[in-house]
């Protein structure tokens, strides 16, 4: 790593270049996944000869395979940054496109859905983008979250009605191979811009900068907070919030993938035909998109625990009224319903994410957000594939939404009976760690003549030792807690001012 002096503090702070690489690259993954698999569903089980519960299975292998990635690709993102991570993603999601349209038997659908897809979305898509985000921004985390997921509602809003025009004019194959082409145009670009974290460049989250114009005391005891109150992957294992966060978003995933992959199916199964389903499911995506704004705003207001909880019944409402419309047949109340429940989806990622920063701090956020992610995949990748039997069986999707509304009201309660982890250094005890103000040095005062006054030795008091600064490997204590270890925590924090060693922003 080359060392040079700190750059001046930048115009427009890269963290918001960050963002705007977020939305892409939450677009592409979502979009080349999730948002695209209902509008594939219908055309590839009726010209393939194959059952709705079988198309599941490749989904909900690409959900498994997304969520146990997660373990490994976490611990790398804090480790390297999203960039490389995004570059192979890019190609794997690409060449699972591509290869997708050739296939001829059920197992390489499997396949490449399950290896190609759910790898290029693990390494593409939010889990990569939102651990940097988390990293890049501490006082406008939530913001800055909720601004970068908005791809995820792009996805939602274009994705499925632009497809179900190719695939109904063109075919099933040749959408998956104009999937593939957007996948490179969009996300190798995208992957170029993305960075570890701001101080590899002399910067502080929020660029903020060490003893920095305009920063205020609040500001700067925010920030040391979450740097020093950061809970490890083996400390955050060991916490109730843990289990309680995981398991209210297995629910969430359970549900909420269910009608990504049956969305259009649902619909169409009450009637409607494949443009007004994907238009339904459009307006949820708008709804999502509106839900950024919602709750990015919300979230410097009220605890995150609580918007959570209030997205959850959102989805219930919304779930409720879809089954309702079906029944009825009314078009405006299904868009109303899932516009609604595009509200409460649309808070997922960003509540989600910030509230597990906030639960377990920056550092570790990877390691510690990853680890929390395959209970709630291989929820995600178990309720559409249930969804199927259920349908497969009664040729019905009522009992299928019913059983989304309970785990909805599941996860509401789990979220609200957690808690956030104790703090391992306190407001007061940071305060406390202040370093102390030099003594005042006594005026110098003429002595008289040497003739007058016989000299006499004065004790010269010692010169107060200076801070060591932190270093990796070294150990940051006080008063018998380990706040910092160079070794472990990866990062050497700022102290008394000194500058950690930059790296050109531009590498």
């Amino acid at each position: 790593m080359t060392t040079s002096a700190p750059a001046a503090r930048p115009r427009i702070f890269y963290g918001w270049y960050m963002v705007g690489g977020g939305v892409v690259g939450s677009f592409v993954a979502v979009g080349a996944g999730f948002a695209s698999m209902s509008v594939f569903l219908s055309p590839v089980t009726q010209d393939m000869g194959w059952t709705v519960a079988a198309f599941t299975i490749a989904t909900a292998g690409a959900n498994a395979v997304n969520g146990m990635s997660g373990v490994i690709v976490g611990p790398l993102v804090d480790r390297h940054g999203p960039r490389p991570l995004m570059l192979v993603g890019a190609v794997a999601l690409a060449a699972a496109m591509f290869l997708t349209s050739q296939v001829t038997a059920l197992w390489q659908f499997i396949v490449l859905q399950a290896f190609g897809v759910g790898l290029g979305m693990a390494l593409v898509g939010p889990l990569v983008v939102n651990i940097a985000l988390s990293k890049w921004f501490v006082l406008g985390r939530g913001w800055a979250i909720a601004l970068g997921s908005t791809g995820i509602s792009f996805a939602g809003v274009f994705v499925p009605f632009a497809m179900t025009r190719v695939v109904d004019g063109l075919g099933w194959r040749e959408g998956y191979q104009i999937l593939g082409v957007a996948v490179l145009l969009l996300a190798l670009p995208t992957a170029l811009i993305m960075r570890r974290q701001p101080e590899d460049y002399g910067q502080l989250p929020d660029g903020r900068t060490e003893g920095g114009a305009g920063v205020s005391a609040a500001d700067t005891e925010a920030l040391n907070l979450d740097r020093l109150n950061s809970y490890t992957r083996s400390e955050a294992l060991r916490t109730r919030a843990f289990y309680l966060l995981t398991l209210s978003f297995a629910f969430f995933g359970a549900a909420a993938f269910t009608l990504l992959i049956h969305g259009i199916p649902f619909v169409t199964e009450a009637g409607f035909t494949r443009t007004e389903a994907a238009l339904a499911v459009g307006v949820a995506g708008v709804g999502n998109f509106a839900a950024k704004i919602l709750w990015g705003w919300a979230l410097g207001r009220w605890h995150p625990r609580i918007l959570w909880a209030m997205c959850y019944a959102l989805l219930c409402i919304g779930s409720v009224l879809q089954l309702v419309a079906g029944g009825l047949g009314l078009l405006m109340l299904m868009h109303v319903a899932f516009f609604l429940w595009g509200l409460g989806f649309g808070g997922g990622v960003p509540l989600g994410e910030f509230i597990w920063a906030k639960y377990f701090g920056r550092v570790h956020i990877g390691a510690v957000r990853s680890v929390g992610m395959p209970a709630g995949i291989l929820f995600g990748a178990a309720g559409p594939l249930v969804a199927s039997l259920l349908f497969d069986a009664s040729g019905s999707y009522l009992a299928a939404w019913v059983l989304m509304i309970a785990l909805y009201c599941l996860g509401a309660a789990a979220v609200l009976t957690s808690r956030e982890p104790p703090q391992k250094v306190t407001a007061a005890q940071l305060a406390a760690m202040a370093p102390p103000a030099p003594a005042p040095v006594a005026a110098v005062v003429p002595a008289p003549t040497a003739a007058a006054v016989p000299a006499s030795p004065v004790a010269t008091p010692p010169a107060a030792a200076a801070p060591a600064l932190a270093t990796p490997g070294a150990a940051l204590t006080h008063g018998g807690l380990s706040l910092w270890d160079g070794n472990r925590d990866g990062v050497t924090p700022p102290v008394n001012g000194a500058a950690a060693p930059t790296r050109s922003a531009a590498r």
